[in-house]
């Protein structure tokens, strides 16, 4: 494949690396923002334009991407085809309610970190670029790529069982973050366990929908980018789910004796 004689494999190998770091350090460092922010990571800013901020530049850089692919009259032709537009609108409708919809959503005064949102804002960035100069430039001109990519793409076991567990993700995504909203009545500043979808079974499920839909990504573009996107998100989110998972056990200590909740994976961690 082309990508493995170009600079972009070391971008993607120098990422995977980086990811492994952030999965160690966050065993040993707390996240500093949602349940878990503390004064020690500095100055805080607006949740809501906190989130905003940090979740739309890879809205805006994967359509960067697309869009420079169909200006393109060698890539266009490739691009323009089935397979590409729904990888792209995919990705985008994840990004679209993150960025300009879940965070008007969000309830109370809380706080982000800047420093977290500043490291948000890269993260996405190069992500973005990752997913989108993969998908829309690289992918078009490898032959193996090339090859699949085609509208018998969207028949193959792949895509299909790829695109399933995509949008099972991201519904239990979105109504994990529905849970959450509205576990207080307004004026209540009590904390709750959420007891809710899959919050039955998982103390972040929020956290596992994210995981799913990216394991989706991944399959349904069989992309080593999407792989990496997979990657990089349970580095993240599966330690951050294990400090979550202490401070609630911490909090609710006999409902958890009773509830035998998991981290982030039902029945296992």
């Amino acid at each position: 494949m082309e990508i493995l004689n170009s600079s972009f494999s070391d971008l993607l190998v120098i990422m995977f690396l980086v990811g492994l770091v952030v999965f160690v350090s966050l065993y040993f460092v707390d996240a500093g923002y949602g349940k878990m922010r503390t004064e020690k990571w500095g100055p805080s800013m607006n949740n809501k334009a906190g989130w905003l901020l940090m979740e739309c530049p890879v809205f805006f850089v994967v359509l960067y991407e697309y869009f420079k692919a169909w200006g393109d009259p060698t890539l266009a032709p490739i691009v323009q085809q089935a397979p590409y537009w729904i990888f792209f609108l995919i990705f985008e409708f994840h990004y679209f309610q993150r960025s300009f919809i879940f965070p008007f959503l969000l309830k109370g005064k809380s706080k982000m970190p800047v420093v977290i949102m500043f490291l948000s804002v890269l993260w996405n960035l190069i992500n973005g670029y990752i997913q989108g100069y993969f998908l829309f430039h690289i992918a078009p001109k490898d032959p193996y790529y090339s090859h699949l990519f085609t509208s018998a793409w969207l028949t193959d076991p792949r895509f299909i069982i790829g695109t399933v567990i995509f949008f099972i993700g991201w519904i239990i995504n979105v109504h994990s973050d529905h849970v959450i909203r509205h576990l207080r009545k307004p004026g209540d500043t009590n904390h709750y366990l959420p007891k809710k979808g899959m919050y039955k079974y998982v103390t972040s499920a929020n956290y596992l929908g994210e995981i799913t839909e990216w394991l989706g990504f991944a399959i349904l573009t069989w992309s080593v980018s999407g792989l990496l996107f997979f990657w990089f998100s349970c580095c993240n989110l599966v330690p951050r789910a294990n400090s979550i998972y202490h401070k609630y056990e911490e909090e609710f200590p006999d409902e958890f004796d009773r509830k035998k909740l998991k981290r982030i994976i039902p029945f296992i961690y």
